[in-house]
């Protein structure tokens, strides 16, 4: 491989450029050796096969599985010298080109694992970056997944440029310079730089898109990634988005026009999987596209119940919820997939009314019409009357109070505050409560 000046581009030629590679092996995807290290008495198989996915999802041919067993990985190796060993062992028996990490490592541990079995090594986080750049497809996702990608390339300089961690020499060349570290420290803070103001731009554009259509109800779709929610997508729509069973098949969000009756036109968007351990620079770079989540009336959560996993995926939904300030919204938990298991369409409810589940079946239709009946009464819901107290310069959020509820009066207190008397559902209160600048402390009871 030709290596090009670009920072990145020597990154990746340093990588494949090792001399400890071993020969290919003659298939269509990449030889690859998987390792999952769980504490002592942990049950961590699920995650293991979701790991084997990941790799498929992104292209490799799973070759041999390590599974190893220890309290605390090892700070220098990850692995103990019998696993790294083990390990070693496979990767010379399988001919593997990659090995593949299920925890995160650190460079330092990745540099010293590939001196030990003389093979790449990358870990869970780098892993699913690379299925991101894969499925990405509009320019703002592009620019996404770019820019954690660099974010994460920052941390891993040392161990790409170990060998030119001095000063440059030679005939004209002596004297005071920058260390060629330091040089790809400065081309990546500059690209990182150039990508924020792009995707500032973006998400500038998709603001005075979003503007057109706040009159209209928003309707998210949530839930762990491969858990049937572009299926459930074209089904209340009557879309036609890509389906398939892989992990993160949708990376770009999708909204299309609903009609629910007694409501009239809503709108449903279909956004990307979440699952155990998302890269800190994904949730970071996919703020804004996250952002449709964060300003939905309501939210689906889907739930796969042909998972055996799905009750602690379901957890892992919510804390992601709750990290992209999503968390006081209302939602619907919908159990899809009844079809590979032994339930019935059915819509759940507590002792007070509320709507607890809908069970459905996106891809035979079963419960669907269940499901369009429990949206409609949740977004139209009970509307009560409140007062709000509003700090005078918040003209933003007084704008939104405006769009999502009917005012009865306005006034101004002694203070200079803004008093409003407004009428409003729960839908639209859950999505004034995640407004970044609103504060519990505006209601007044």
């Amino acid at each position: 491989m030709r290596c090009r000046g670009d920072v990145i581009d020597r990154l990746v030629c340093a990588q494949d450029s090792d001399p400890w590679a071993i020969p290919r092996a003659p298939s269509d995807g990449e030889a690859v050796v998987l390792v999952h290290q769980r504490r002592t008495g942990m049950a961590d198989d699920a995650l293991f096969d979701e790991l084997t996915r990941l790799a498929l999802a992104a292209g490799a041919q799973v070759l041999a599985r390590l599974h190893a067993r220890r309290h605390r990985p090892e700070p220098g190796s990850f692995l103990g010298k019998g696993k790294a060993a083990e390990l070693a062992g496979l990767v010379e028996g399988h001919c593997a080109t990659l090995v593949i990490v299920d925890q995160r490592l650190s460079p330092i541990q990745e540099r010293n694992i590939e001196r030990v079995i003389r093979c790449r090594v990358i870990d869970r986080t780098r892993l699913i970056l690379d299925i991101f750049a894969l499925r990405a497809r509009s320019r703002e996702g592009q620019l996404q997944v770019e820019l954690a990608q660099l974010r994460y390339l920052s941390t891993r300089l040392v161990r790409g440029w170990s060998h030119l961690e001095r000063q440059r020499g030679g005939i004209g060349l002596r004297g005071p310079g920058e260390t060629q570290l330091e040089t790809d420290r400065r081309l990546l803070g500059s690209r990182i730089s150039r990508l924020k103001k792009q995707l500032e731009r973006v998400r500038a554009h998709r603001s005075l898109v979003r503007r057109g259509r706040e009159k209209l109800p928003l309707v998210s779709m949530v839930g762990y990634t491969n858990a049937g929610k572009s299926s459930l997508f074209n089904a209340l729509a009557a879309a036609n988005v890509l389906v398939a069973d892989q992990l993160f098949a949708t990376l770009d969000p999708t909204i299309r026009k609903m009609e629910l009756a007694g409501i009239g036109t809503v709108l449903l968007s279909d956004t990307v999987g979440f699952i155990q351990g998302l890269p800190t620079t994904l949730v970071e770079a996919f703020r804004g596209t996250l952002e449709e989540v964060r300003l939905s009336n309501l939210l689906l959560h889907v739930v796969d119940m042909s998972d055996p996993q799905h009750l602690e995926h379901s957890h892992q939904v919510g804390e992601t919820l709750e990290e992209i300030g999503a968390g006081a919204i209302p939602r619907i938990v919908v159990l899809n997939k009844i079809d590979q298991v032994d339930m019935r369409a059915t819509v759940r409810r507590f002792g007070t009314g509320e709507v607890r589940s809908v069970a459905v079946s996106a891809a035979s239709g079963e419960g669907m019409t269940g499901l369009r009946g429990v949206i409609a009464e949740r977004l139209s819901g009970v509307r009560v009357l409140k007062r709000l107290r509003l700090p005078p310069t918040s003209y933003r959020l007084r704008a939104q109070v405006y769009s999502l509820t009917r005012v009865e009066s306005e006034r101004i207190d002694e203070d200079g505050h803004c008093v409003l008397d407004i009428e409003i559902g729960a839908a639209a209160e859950g999505r004034l409560a995640a407004q970044k600048e609103f504060n519990v402390a505006y209601w007044i009871d």
